[in-house]
């Protein structure tokens, strides 16, 4: 009887693991069809990106991990029109988000300071504007981050700043916007340096 319950709560608990990832896939799926629909896709790059999937890791430009959770996005040079939505910022294990060479507008969402996981962002060479989110300072795994050549405006957030004293961010590219002030161009910490590209006089 006892090896019967346990086998009984090993079935129920491996059942409740599997729909938890299920529904969590679901749910990134949903967050993405939400930009999906959000921008106007006139090459029709997005149009495998079908909600009514189990998950979205058999989409084109989406990139998951063995959870089914999606990881990257990359989606430069697509042609795609319109603004990020504030949705993409539940995508809790997204590392690579690279929109570079679109028309993608509108404000930066300041839910991107949820992408804790975030490695590399490219949103570079985009009509971008407003300024940039002071919630980009909780990024701390960041690596890379490629704003320029966008319509950006103000000074830049202290959490940013805080990022280049920390030593982890190796790149932050603000050239090409209207942002307020200048930063010194390297910051080096131990043996990790951030290079700043930005323009001389802002």
């Amino acid at each position: 009887m006892k090896l019967i319950m346990r086998s009984k709560i090993a079935v129920s608990l491996l059942f409740a693991l599997t729909l938890s990832l299920t529904v969590e896939s679901n749910s990134e799926g949903d967050t993405l069809a939400a930009w999906k629909n959000a921008v106007t896709d006139p090459n029709n790059v997005l149009q495998s990106w079908d909600p009514t999937l189990v998950n979205p890791c058999t989409w084109l430009h989406v990139t998951c991990n063995s959870d089914n959770s999606v990881t990257r996005i990359d989606l430069g040079n697509a042609g795609l029109s319109g603004p990020f939505v504030p949705e993409l910022g539940a995508l809790s294990n997204l590392q690579y988000l690279h929109v570079e060479k679109n028309n993608i507008s509108g404000v930066i969402p300041t839910e991107f300071g949820n992408l804790t996981n975030l490695v590399s962002l490219v949103v570079s060479d985009n009509i971008l504007s407003g300024s940039i989110p002071t919630s980009l300072g909780n990024l701390r795994n960041l690596r890379f981050m490629y704003l320029n050549n966008n319509k950006l405006s103000g000074g830049f957030p202290t959490g940013v700043i805080q990022l280049v004293q920390s030593g982890n961010l190796q790149i932050l590219n603000v050239s090409d916007n209207l942002l307020a002030g200048t930063r010194r161009r390297t910051r080096t910490t131990g043996y990790r340096v951030t290079t700043i590209i930005q323009d001389p006089k802002a």
